[in-house]
C-alpha cells in the first residue's frame, strides 16, 4: 500500500438534484476531516441523461454532476461515478428502466416481474445483444462527460443471470466467457478509447469454493470466477466482504494476478479491520504494497437530509452508528 496516499474511499447511492446541498455539507463537514479521498458516487439510472430522458428515474443534473465534481475536487477528493452494467437491472423480476424501454436486450425476458428471490434474484442484460453495448456506452460517456472524470465504475456485481438457457445468443455458452466478453468491452470503451481508469467489483471472479468464502455472494458459485484470466490486469478491483471470515485471500489472489486493488468493508467495524490489516500484510509479503491501494468504506442505507444532518451532528443509531465508528477506524487506520 502507498503510505503516502493510501486511498481513504466512500461510496453511496445518489441520484437527487433536491440533496445536493445537503450532500456537500456531508462532505465538507463529515467525509473531509476524516481524510476521505475518494468518492464512489452510485447513480445508475438516477441522472438525468439527455440523450435517453426516457431512461432517467432520478433527478440528479448534470449541471449537478458539475458542481459535485468541482466540489470534490477543491476538497482534495476524487470522484468516481458507478453505473451498474450487464447485471443489477432491476431487483427481483421487476425490471429497471433500461430493460423496460428496451425489453430486447432483456436476458431472461420470460423471468415474471413479480419473481421473487430465492426463484430470482435480478435480471441482467444480455452481453451479447448486438445493440447493447451502444445504449450503454452513450449513458456511460455522458456521465463521463457531465462528472468530468478520470475514471469510471462499471459495477458487475453479483451477476447471476447469465447464459440463460432460454437465451438465443446465450443459451450453452461458458460463463466465464460470457462475463469476460462484458468486461473487455467496457474496458475497450472506458480504458481504450476514453483513456479513463476502470474500476469494478471483483465477487464474480473469486472462486466460492477454492477461496473459503462458501457463499454466492461474495464469491461465485457457477464458473463465472474462470474470467478473471481473461480480462485487462489494469482494471482496479474493488473486492468487497462485510462479514467476519477467518482469513481474506481474495485481495491476495488479486495481487497475484497483476491487478490494483481497493478492498471494500461496510458497517462492521472488526471485519473491516480484519479484512485491512491482512489485505495490507498480503500485499507486503508479495511485494505489491504499491498495488493495494487502501479501502473504501460502502454505505448501502437511504441517503435523505435526516441522514445527512445526523452524520454531521453524530447522532447516530444502530447500523449508521456503527458505519461511522467503523469510517473512523478504517480512516484513522490509514493515516
Amino acid at each position: 500500500m502507498n503510505n503516502t496516499n493510501p486511498v481513504k474511499a466512500f461510496h453511496l447511492r445518489f441520484g437527487s438534484h433536491e440533496l445536493l446541498e445537503p450532500f456537500k455539507s456531508f462532505i465538507q463537514n463529515v467525509l473531509v476531516p476524516k481524510g476521505i479521498n475518494f468518492i464512489l458516487l452510485e447513480c445508475n439510472t438516477s441522472f438525468q441523461f439527455e440523450s435517453h430522458p426516457e431512461l432517467s428515474s432520478g433527478s440528479l443534473t448534470k449541471k449537478d454532476a458539475k458542481e459535485l465534481s468541482t466540489f470534490c475536487k477543491q476538497n482534495g477528493i476524487r470522484l468516481i461515478p458507478l453505473f451498474q452494467c450487464l447485471g443489477h437491472q432491476g431487483w427481483g423480476g421487476g425490471r429497471n428502466s433500461i430493460l423496460k424501454h428496451y425489453p430486447e436486450f432483456d436476458e431472461t425476458p420470460h423471468v415474471p416481474e413479480d419473481a421473487e428471490w430465492p426463484k430470482f434474484f435480478a435480471p441482467s442484460w444480455c452481453p451479447n445483444h448486438p445493440d447493447v453495448n451502444a445504449l450503454a456506452f452513450e449513458l456511460i460517456d455522458e456521465l463521463i462527460a457531465a462528472f468530468e472524470c478520470d475514471g469510471f465504475h462499471v459495477g458487475m456485481d453479483e451477476v447471476l443471470a447469465l447464459a440463460d438457457d432460454q437465451c438465443p445468443r446465450c443459451k450453452g455458452q461458458d460463463r466465464a466467457d460470457l462475463f469476460a466478453k462484458a468486461v473487455n468491452d467496457m474496458h475497450s470503451h472506458i480504458v481504450g478509447e476514453r483513456g479513463l481508469e476502470m474500476f469494478m467489483w471483483g465477487d464474480r471472479l473469486i472462486d466460492s469454493e477454492d477461496s473459503g468464502y462458501n457463499n454466492m455472494w461474495e464469491a461465485d458459485t457457477l464458473g463465472t470466477y474462470k474470467a478473471i484470466d481473461k480480462i485487462p490486469t489494469d482494471i482496479t478491483i474493488m473486492d468487497w466482504h462485510y462479514e467476519m471470515h477467518q482469513s481474506f485471500p481474495s485481495v491476495k489472489l488479486f495481487l497475484e494476478k497483476g491487478f490494483r486493488v481497493i478492498p471494500a468493508c461496510w458497517f462492521k467495524t472488526d471485519a473491516a479491520l480484519a479484512f485491512l490489516e491482512e489485505s495490507i500484510q498480503d500485499a507486503k509479503e508479495l511485494g505489491a504494497a504499491d498495488r493495494m491501494l487502501g479501502m473504501i468504506v460502502t454505505s448501502w442505507h437511504g441517503w435523505n437530509k435526516t441522514v445527512f444532518d445526523q452524520f454531521e451532528k453524530n447522532d447516530l443509531n444502530g447500523e449508521l452508528q456503527e458505519l461511522s465508528v467503523t469510517l473512523n477506524k478504517v480512516t484513522s487506520y490509514l493515516k
